[in-house]
């Protein structure tokens, strides 16, 4: 009988997950390096509880090189923000291996998990910013995480597909004004798109549909990288991550796309 994932949605665009009924493989029998890029779901916070594991599910935003050579991959903070408000460095990142899902139709919430322990963790959270903290009012942060990526494991890949349609992030540019169009990958559920309404602070808000799940999902224009969503159809502009990122220096500093 395959073993059950049941996702529970959290706040903002993040899912939360819990896993009973198996047993974790005691090797990782898949090796083989799996394509990743902007818009490919993750899984991080994985744990065993009395009932079995949890995790919670996000999207990556963007797959690069820092200026160090490193495999790189960015996404949420509040991904790694633990439900006593603990940045989670150096927690352990997993490849989501469901098939993504639309927003008509979002990835499924009861999957099989073995296919993502077999492929053990891919990567490894070395920093985490200030998350954005819209919905407690708390200091509002550019909400980033930087996630070192284990090359053996996984390769970037510049197109991110699911049946809505395909993301390719070519560029990295600014957030285009009022009225602009604008689409996400995320992986719950998949391509969607919306305007661009204005700043809201030292983020922007669209139109652009998430759901639980999609969290860290690439905004684009055309190919262009321009954001970093985090649901309540906000994102953080990708310009200003890597400002920051390259202030802060240390793993991700000098990010830039693999292509």
């Amino acid at each position: 009988m395959p073993n059950l994932i049941r996702h529970l949605l959290a706040a903002g665009a993040t899912a939360v997950i819990t896993v009973a009924g198996f047993a974790a493989p005691a090797a990782h029998a898949d090796v083989a390096p799996h394509p990743i890029g902007g818009g490919s779901g993750i899984v991080q916070q994985l744990q065993q509880t009395a009932n079995g594991w949890s995790a919670e599910l996000c999207t990556l935003t963007a797959v690069g090189y820092d200026g160090a050579g490193n495999l790189v991959g960015l996404t949420n903070a509040h991904c790694f923000i633990d439900a006593a408000g603990h940045k989670l460095v150096g927690d352990k990142v997993y490849l989501d291996t469901t098939p993504p899902g639309t927003a008509a139709n979002p990835a499924s919430t009861s999957f099989d998990v073995n296919p993502t322990l077999a492929i053990g963790p891919i990567g490894t959270v070395t920093y985490v910013s200030t998350p954005n903290d819209y919905l407690t009012g708390g200091t509002p942060g550019l909400d980033y995480a930087v996630i070192k990526l284990d090359p053996s494991k996984v390769t970037p890949t510049a197109t991110v597909s699911s049946p809505s349609g395909s993301t390719t992030i070519n560029s990295i540019g600014p957030v285009s004004g009022f009225g602009t169009r604008m689409c996400k990958q995320g992986h719950r559920t998949g391509l969607t798109c919306g305007i661009t309404l204005g700043q809201d602070g030292i983020w922007y808000t669209t139109l652009i549909w998430t759901l639980g799940g999609d969290s860290g999902s690439p905004v684009v224009n055309g190919t262009t990288l321009t954001g970093v969503a985090w649901g309540a159809q906000h994102f953080t502009p990708i310009t200003s991550v890597l400002s920051d990122l390259n202030a802060q220096g240390g793993v991700g500093a000098g990010f830039h796309l693999a292509n």
